[in-house]
């Protein structure tokens, strides 16, 4: 069986900036896919090199068994992209715009209106389809994307980063939405840096870091290949690092204590892998009330996508996510300044 997505050893830069280094991904027809990472990882890159969008410095992506480079106009063909900025005509009605869209795709004319009117109420669109896309809300705007998106009944759908911004009933209809399009057997490649998203969502996840993949398979494999509980362990705010490598140290020796890892981004707490036992939060807090180290917080979960990320960077994707914020910042910062100068 053919792949609905191969990428293969893909490198992109741009400028002093290699935005992804080595991305490998298989994607199989009639899954969803879940690409996870935080902002600035490489995932946006990734998909628009698959959409035609960007051009690869080196590797290879196939869509379809299509390559990319050399035959993009069949690839679009089988190609349906919502970006995570929406893009839409003001003054054009929600109808008028999925009418430009059908003729963009050739869809013949009793086509293209079924067609219309089945996403109208798929989506349900009734009440703003006859309205200027300019007075909708960002969730009407959204579900308008995803019609145009899905008119021409792509095999593969991308999505960037789909639900960001939206509130929870609207979020809960996309992911409705997507479950609907996957079981009549779209294949679908969904971006995010929502943990719960992807979850909830995908078949597969790809867990990608600096533009590499550091993890793929599926969510519960890839939860249960860390083999333990976890145990978030928060000291008092004014830990010093010694304190906490101490604490970190003593920990370690625990029976049923696998792994420490001491949160890059927040010195003041530990994240632990434990065997699963009722006794191991208690022996814990046992250790450090002896050691005279004392806890702000304590919590013991089953593993989540997060620890995943956690085990293989040292940092949760929480963690990530604000570093990459406060680098874009200092960026900006800078530029103001020579500006200024």
């Amino acid at each position: 069986m053919v792949a609905a997505i191969q990428i293969k050893h893909l490198k992109k830069t741009y400028g002093p900036v290699q935005a992804v280094q080595d991305v490998s991904l298989t994607i199989e027809p009639g899954e969803i896919f879940g690409l996870l990472g935080p902002n600035g990882a490489g995932k946006t890159t990734t998909i628009r090199c698959v959409c035609t969008l960007a051009t690869p410095d080196s590797g290879r992506v196939e869509v379809m068994g299509i390559p990319v480079l050399t035959q993009p106009q069949r690839v679009r063909q089988h190609l349906g992209y919502i970006a995570q900025e929406v893009a839409l005509d003001k003054v054009l009605t929600g109808r008028e715009l999925m009418r430009l869209q059908a003729a963009l795709y050739h869809l013949p004319g009793p086509l293209a209106q079924q067609r219309i009117e089945a996403m109208i109420q798929l989506l349900e669109l009734e009440e703003w389809a006859d309205q200027k896309t300019g007075t909708y809300s960002g969730g009407i705007k959204k579900r308008l994307d995803l019609a145009l998106g899905m008119l021409h009944q792509p095999d593969v759908l991308v999505l960037d980063e789909p639900t960001v911004g939206l509130d929870i009933e609207t979020r809960s209809a996309v992911w409705a939405f997507l479950r609907q399009l996957r079981a009549a057997g779209t294949t679908i490649l969904i971006t995010s840096h929502y943990l719960e998203e992807i979850d909830t969502l995908a078949n597969r996840v790809g867990i990608i870091d600096q533009g590499r993949v550091i993890a793929a398979g599926r969510p519960a494999e890839l939860k249960d290949q860390l083999g333990g509980d976890r145990i978030t362990l928060r000291l008092q705010e004014f830990t010093t690092p010694a304190e906490a490598e101490t604490a970190r140290l003593l920990l370690a020796h625990l029976p049923c204590v696998q792994d420490v890892i001491i949160n890059a981004a927040q010195g003041n707490s530990l994240n632990l892998l434990v065997d699963r036992q009722a006794e191991a939060l208690t022996l814990v807090q046992q250790t450090m009330a002896t050691a005279g180290l004392p806890i702000f917080g304590i919590s013991q979960s089953r593993p989540s996508l997060d620890d995943v990320y956690l085990a293989a960077t040292g940092r949760t994707l929480i963690d990530a996510e604000l570093a990459a914020v406060g680098q874009r910042d200092l960026k900006r910062e800078k530029k103001q300044a020579m500006k200024g100068g």
